[in-house]
């Protein structure tokens, strides 16, 4: 895959686009029975993750395209500089190599990881979960379609055949076939991965992503915030888990908020919270404040101040996203230069925080880890570098 050319490459992902299109009754058909087939199985935030319809086949589509016309990444020279001794030092985009992709219930997340891999020029495994099994069989069928028509081996792309939990343990024990391996799903699963795995791992645990709502808010801008980063999709690690809300102004917000809100998400609030709420929120445990309940259920909190805005979020967060609603500049930079998650925001929804948002075309996955890519993950996160060394006939002294 690393010798392909990158011609070949996008070639390759458009034909895997196209053979999704034309199979997209069948995929469709696939999907309606995995979800027939977990129904009762499990929890609503599941059962959306694993659904498929027209509109989220057609962003599947899309993505795939929107990676094969993305600039070329391998080759690409990040530094070069002269040395001192007359060579010529590079450094040059290369493919990761094998990636172990490794993940739950969203059938999005085959063709995204595909793609991504193929245009980085790595091959890839996928172990979907056994929830999706029908779906991502039929998926990979196309994208072994695809790389046939393209010249590649359609083995570059391979699903695990096996559903059970042990494949995954030995699967991330080969280390000398496999190079990295991204978990993505539960915080069950991806602790599995990391306790049996001998390939390096790149992950996030979960998604306690906080919305700070600070003094100088514009609480109608606000609560329009709120409610998306909340409601639109509460079963995806972007939703919204924690929100804080400035003690200057919560007299004003709680009560809207509950207005908002009330009936759609239960809310579970501190004392302060309380008093101002009434009976429509819950009482908060300590339990709440590190809880990603991927579903209609909303911890708030208030403080005092920014400082305990970012004192909460450095206790509790997951280094995953975190956002600051404010019409004062200075507060906001300092609350980006302070806060390290991975993705900071400034007066917009948490959602924003995906591959496909920020201009990654898709996403492999979201890395908290730090090494070596931290935050979304498109295909120059699948990549690392080489040194390119040139010279004419220097030795060292």
């Amino acid at each position: 895959m690393a010798k392909a050319s990158p011609e070949v490459r996008q070639r390759a992902l458009r034909e895997i686009a196209s053979a999704v299109e034309r199979r997209r009754a069948a995929v469709l058909a696939r999907s309606e029975q995995d979800v027939a087939n977990a129904t009762g199985k499990l929890g609503a935030a599941m059962l959306d993750r694993l659904r498929l319809d027209d509109r989220r086949l057609d962003g599947m589509i899309a993505a795939i395209r929107e990676i094969a016309d993305a600039p070329e990444i391998l080759g690409r020279v990040e530094h070069q500089e002269l040395r001192p001794s007359g060579l010529q030092v590079a450094r040059v985009r290369i493919p990761l190599g094998v990636v172990a992709m490794v993940y739950e219930a969203r059938p999005n997340v085959t063709t995204d990881a595909a793609a991504l891999c193929l245009k980085a020029g790595n091959a890839c495994i996928l172990r979907g979960g056994s929830e999706a099994i029908g779906t991502n069989r039929e998926l990979c069928s196309a994208i072994a379609e695809g790389l046939a028509a393209a010249g590649l081996p359609a083995a570059a792309v391979q699903l695990l055949p096996s559903t059970e939990r042990a494949a995954i343990a030995e699967l991330v024990k080969l280390d000398d076939l496999v190079d990295v391996v991204i978990p993505r799903g539960g915080e069950g699963l991806i602790r599995f991965v990391v306790e049996h795995a001998r390939v390096p791992v790149i992950k996030h645990y979960k998604g306690v992503c906080h919305v700070y709502v600070h003094a100088a808010a514009n609480l109608e801008r606000a609560l329009a915030i709120i409610d998306n980063a909340k409601t639109q999709r509460p079963g995806v690690c972007n939703a919204l888990e924690t929100l804080l809300i400035d003690r200057a102004i919560a007299g004003t917000l709680v009560p809207r908020l509950i207005a908002r809100l009330g009936g759609r998400v239960e809310l579970r609030g501190d004392p302060t919270v309380i008093a101002l709420g009434g009976s429509a929120v819950h009482l908060a445990t300590e339990d709440d404040w590190h809880a990603e309940y991927l579903d209609l259920i909303l911890a708030v909190r208030v403080v005092e101040d920014l400082d305990g805005a970012i004192a909460h979020i450095e206790r509790y967060g997951s280094s995953h996203t975190e956002a600051i609603l404010t019409e004062d500049p200075a507060v906001a930079e300092r609350f980006v230069r302070e806060v390290d998650s991975s993705t900071v925001i400034v007066n917009a929804s948490t959602r924003f925080a995906d591959g496909g948002e920020l201009g990654l075309g898709a996403e492999i996955g979201i890395s908290t880890s730090r090494l070596h890519a931290y935050g979304p993950m498109g295909a120059e996160g699948l990549t690392t570098t080489k040194f390119v060394v040139r010279g004419n006939g220097q030795v060292r002294q």
